[in-house]
Formats: structure tokens, sequence, C-alpha cells
């Protein structure tokens, strides 16, 4: 299923970007970086349940420290910058960091690795990442509620139902259909130039809604981007650069990926927490992908890929006949 999920978005870039002279390497390149990090992760699971996402949190928190580009800065946030990233990248060593503690047998290293996503946290207000401190917090508070959690169906339910609210708010201060009041305090938490180029791109979606106009082409098409000496040519959107981009097709293909990681995430054979801890950095990542570029970058991506792969990987030391057929019985099969 994710393989066929998958090829249909690289295909339909490819469509949309012959149809409009696009320029859809960027997209390639996201999809061939989530599929290499799904499979990474379901290898390394399978032989390191504990060690590899251990592993994966630190080697993220590494990489938001250890490159400039992708901290939040004075010399990078002008006019957007790279916070999407670092709070993306931050979000996700902090997720891997709860899947790790549950995947661990012994109580200290649970909490040894519990404090080290509490770490990656507090790490994310020291660069002051509030996006990313937020998404930590709620990653790590969600992590410790799945302990107590039988079934995770509803809360994977839960989880796709607070995604499409986020991404219907996105839509509607994009569409100007939003309070005042409300519109007004989300334009100083966004910035006015963020809301202004959600503007473009929904007006390039509403007259290109069948193809859009191409990947790759929002900022020689945005007015607004265009205007701005520092801009990256993105909508800081996923929802509405593809929408823009790539019309409704687009839209329908990010959500089915979506949808895809959350029901192998139901279908995986691991612990119940390991799942909706999962489930919960996926969700907490989306919401930062609607509001900001996280997804144009390869690490991020990347990053997703391998978080959902070590989440529904089969450790070797756990298979057993009995163990596979009590899976199945209780609907907990394994994911496609």
């Amino acid at each position: 299923m994710g393989v066929v999920v998958l090829g249909a978005c690289a295909v339909w870039s490819l469509i949309t970007a012959a149809a409009h002279d696009g320029r859809p390497e960027g997209v390639l390149l996201a999809v061939l970086a989530v599929g290499a990090g799904y499979a990474a992760g379901r290898i390394c699971g399978a032989l390191l349940p504990v060690a590899a996402p251990s592993a994966g949190a630190l080697a993220g928190l590494g990489l938001t420290v250890g490159l400039p580009h992708l901290t939040s800065g004075p010399e990078i946030v002008a006019p957007l910058g790279h916070a999407g990233a670092t709070a993306a990248l931050l979000t996700l060593s902090a997720g891997a960091a709860c899947c790790a503690a549950w995947s661990a047998g012994a109580s200290a290293l649970r909490l040894a690795l519990h404090s080290l996503a509490a770490a990656v946290a507090v790490t994310a207000a020291v660069l002051g990442s509030v996006g990313g401190f937020a998404a930590c917090t709620a990653v790590l508070l969600c992590s410790l509620a799945a302990g107590r959690t039988r079934r995770r169906g509803p809360g994977l339910v839960a989880l796709a139902l607070s995604t499409a609210l986020v991404t219907a708010l996105t839509w509607a201060v994009a569409g100007n259909a939003v309070p005042d009041g409300l519109e007004g305090s989300l334009a100083g938490r966004l910035t006015e130039h963020r809301i202004e180029l959600w503007h473009d791109a929904l007006h390039m979606a509403r007259h290109e809604a069948a193809l859009g106009v191409g990947p790759g082409r929002f900022g020689e098409l945005s007015t607004t981007a265009a205007q701005s000496l520092l801009s990256d040519g993105k909508p800081h959107s996923a929802l509405l650069q593809q929408a823009a981009e790539q019309g409704v097709v687009g839209v329908a293909l990010l959500a089915t990926a979506f949808g895809w990681m959350l029901y192998a995430l139901w279908r995986t054979g691991r612990p119940t927490p390991v799942a909706l801890t999962a489930g919960a950095t996926l969700t907490a990542l989306a919401t930062i992908a609607c509001v900001g570029n996280a997804l144009s970058f390869t690490t991020v991506s990347a990053g997703a890929g391998l978080l959902a792969g070590l989440a529904t990987a089969r450790p070797f030391a756990e298979e057993s006949p009995g163990r596979e057929k009590d899976v199945r019985a209780r609907g907990g099969g394994l994911t496609q």
C-alpha cells in the first residue's frame, strides 16, 4: 500500500510538471526520502528496536544543534526562515526517544529515554523555537498518556481528526473565512507575510484546481514572494503548496500518504504506546507542516519515514508463531 501511495505522488508530480512546465525534482526527492527512511526504519527497528530509535533521536538533536542553517536566529528568520525545519526535527527526535522508551524493558532505561525527550523539548526552548517546544512537550505528554491506553484505534482516530481540524483552520485563514478577532491573533503569530503567501497559494489553487500551476512554480507566480528579497519561493504551508502546485489530486495524495502512515501504525504488531507515540509525533509534524516549510527539507521527510518505519517494524527478538497468531486474532496484524 505504501509503495502505491508514494508511487502515485511521484507520478502525479510528473504529470502536473509536464502540463505546466514545472520542476518536479523537489517532490521526487521528498518521496524518495520518505521511502528510503521508511525502509531503513523497518530494517533498523527489526534489528535494534531500542538502540535504533535512540540513535535517531540523538542524530536529529545533533543535526538541529550542529547545523546553523536549521536553527532559528536573526540571520535566517527574515522573512520566515527555517524555524519550521528546526521545530520538525526536534519533534521527530522527541518522538523517537519516546518510542525507544516504550520499546525498552528496563524501567531505568525507559525513564532515561523519556528524560532524553524532555531534554529535546528544553533544547527547543533554548534555541528559541516556540513551536518546537510546544510540539515536543505535546508528544512527550501524549506518549506518557499512551502508556495507560489499551486500544490504539480511538487514539489514532482522534489524531486524524485533530490534523483535519488544523488543515481546515489553515484553509480558512488563507480564504479570509475566520472571524476578525481570531484572524488578527493568528496574523500576529504567523506574520502578515506568511498569510499573504497563503492568499496567493489559494488564489492559484482556485484558478488551477485540476492540475495546479506546476511543481516548483509558486515562487515565480506569487506576487508576495516576488516582492520579498529573501523569499525561498514557498508558501510555507505544505497543504497550500500542494493545492497551488498540484491541484485537488495533489492534496488528496498528501492526505492519503498521512492516512497510510496512521493505518500502518494501527496495523502494526508493536505495543500500543509505541504506535500512539509515533502517531502523535507525525500529527505534530503535520501541524508544523501546515503552517511552515518543514517538508521542504529532505532531512525532515526522511526523518518522518524513518520514525514510521521504526514504529511499524517487527523486532526479530519478539517473533514467534504464537505471538503472530495472537496479534492477528486481536486485529493488530502486520502493516502493509
